[in-house]
């Protein structure tokens, strides 16, 4: 029998890829027109989420910045199937972060949170991103700011998941134990993983539903998370 783990008193979420979509492919395709770069939206996207999963898999790197602009040059070259210099990939990244970017909440969330919350449980936000307060500005957006006690995002933090002390930043200030805490992000490694390390309980959520294993552990939805919980607590 599995051992029980006792009441998981918050649950904390990754945002993008898990509770918001930023992802805009014909965007993405316009931006690199000025970067004078033809490419296909369908493309973009096969390589986008490629090069996402190979970087996930790779160690930390210790340039964040320069990892970004690394993510970016890989993604461009591939799609134009032609070289690209680090300076480009810096030029179309600063375009990126410029542009407004169309978010939108994915459809699973708000029935989520409503259940989680419902159950008296602490939610929060570990992300790697700019700021808190750009964090905040996308929730507040989508219209689920209120939701969230903590957030905690790399840029304002100074350290990164899958850091093990971001993670531990995130429950400290909820006030739980990391073992009385679940995580729950798009990322194997970056999250799932992540957390793990920390002391955290933790599931990744494979939206596209390829390549399912156990380690991690796999949700395609959050609608899944209550019954997590429930398995967790009651040791199954």
């Amino acid at each position: 029998m599995a051992k029980l783990v006792g009441r998981i008193r918050a649950v904390l979420f990754d945002l993008g890829g898990t509770l918001v979509d930023e992802r805009d492919y014909g965007g993405w395709v316009d931006l690199a027109r000025r970067v004078y770069l033809d490419l296909d939206a369908d493309t973009l996207a096969h390589f986008y989420a490629e090069v996402v999963r190979e970087f996930d898999a790779r160690p930390p790197p210790l340039d964040r910045e320069a990892a970004q602009v690394e993510l970016w040059r890989q993604v461009l070259l591939r799609s134009a199937g032609k070289e690209i210099d680090a300076r480009m990939a810096t030029q179309y990244l600063r375009l990126l972060r410029e542009a407004e970017r169309p978010v939108r909440l994915f459809s699973d969330v708000r029935r989520c949170l409503d259940h989680l919350r419902a159950e008296r449980r602490e939610l929060g936000i570990v992300s790697n991103s700019t700021s808190e307060a750009s964090v905040r500005r996308v929730l507040d957006r989508v219209g689920v700011l209120d939701y969230f006690e903590r957030v905690v995002s790399s840029g304002t933090e100074g350290v990164a998941k899958p850091a093990q002390e971001i993670f531990r930043r995130a429950t400290e200030r909820l006030g739980v134990r990391p073992e009385e805490a679940l995580y729950i992000g798009d990322l194997p490694t970056t999250d799932a993983r992540g957390a793990r390390s920390a002391g955290l309980h933790s599931v990744w959520l494979n939206r596209d539903g390829m390549e399912l294993g156990d380690d991690p552990p796999e949700i395609m939805s959050l609608l899944e998370v209550p019954l997590v919980i429930r398995q967790l607590e009651q040791g199954v």
